[in-house]
């Protein structure tokens, strides 16, 4: 998990250090929308454009309830839900689909009564168009 969070820094601050020369000078203003335009991430890769979100995030009991919210980005709707790294260990329970529009789903679920401190993911497939999200766990 530390690479990936790792690699994200990296791929931030090339973003930074790619920004145009006129986007660290000019008019006040000017430079912070500049370099947001190059620092905008390029769009994901067709099959991996589902959006996920999950709250409260980070989690601080043992057998919280959670809600998982998103939209499929092109997919065909909300097919299922999957939290953790394996089938032994998961780290949501008692997944529940509420509403599976494309456009905007939601789900809820609870968090393991046995899940310890930590990250862990959170995937959504979207028949078509999947997503990824971290959960932070503080129990």
């Amino acid at each position: 998990m530390s690479a990936v969070a790792g690699l994200s820094l990296a791929a931030g601050l090339l973003g930074w250090a790619g920004a145009p020369a006129g986007a660290q000078v000019g008019k006040a203003g000017e430079a912070g929308e500049a370099a947001t335009a190059a620092m905008a991430a390029p769009k994901p890769p067709k099959g991996a454009r589902a959006v996920v979100r999950v709250s409260p995030n980070p989690t601080t009991e043992r057998g919280q309830e959670v809600t998982i919210t998103g939209h499929c980005g092109g997919g065909k709707g909300l097919k299922a839900v999957l939290a953790g790294l394996d089938r032994k260990h998961p780290v949501l329970k008692n997944i529940r689909i509420v509403k599976d529009d494309a456009k905007g789903f939601v789900a809820k679920a609870t968090l393991s009564p046995k899940i310890g401190n930590g990250v862990g993911p959170v995937f959504v497939d979207c028949g078509g168009e999947a997503g990824v999200t971290l959960l932070v766990t503080h129990v």
